[in-house]
């Protein structure tokens, strides 16, 4: 009995942490791109795994005229970030429609994922969605 009640215990907390965590995949405020958020070498990062023009659609904004041409599927829009308390900050947020990257910090608000871009003191911050 005290086996079923710890295996039930254990269950519960994965659950729970797991609907608590950043890691998995948003829909960006626009509905246009979906991010999978995963961890790697201890940094938080953030690819394209999906976009409402379709998976051939182009970095055609990118500064870098080399790249222009790669697809934006599997470009870390958000790349190297670190757990600071409840926030995951230190870390950049590439605009695939601007070409430009900005500091960047995010964090859970309810069930919604904050994503918050810096430039000096100017500041957006965008509510991305949990993907079903």
């Amino acid at each position: 009995m005290k086996k079923m009640f710890l295996l039930m215990a254990l269950a519960i907390t994965s659950l729970t942490t797991n609907a608590q965590s950043v890691i998995g995949r948003w829909l960006t405020e626009e509905g246009d791109a979906q991010v999978e958020i995963y961890e790697k070498d201890g940094k938080v990062n953030g690819k394209v795994v999906w976009l409402q023009q379709g998976p051939d659609t182009k970095d055609s904004k990118n500064p870098d005229a080399k790249l222009r041409g790669r697809k934006l599927m599997g470009v870390d829009l958000l790349s190297g970030l670190t757990k600071k308390g409840d926030k995951y900050e230190g870390g950049k947020v590439y605009d695939p429609k601007s070409g430009k990257s900005y500091k960047c910090a995010i964090w859970l608000d309810g069930n919604d994922l904050k994503v918050r871009g810096y430039l000096g003191i100017f500041r957006e911050t965008q509510t991305w969605k949990r993907a079903k």
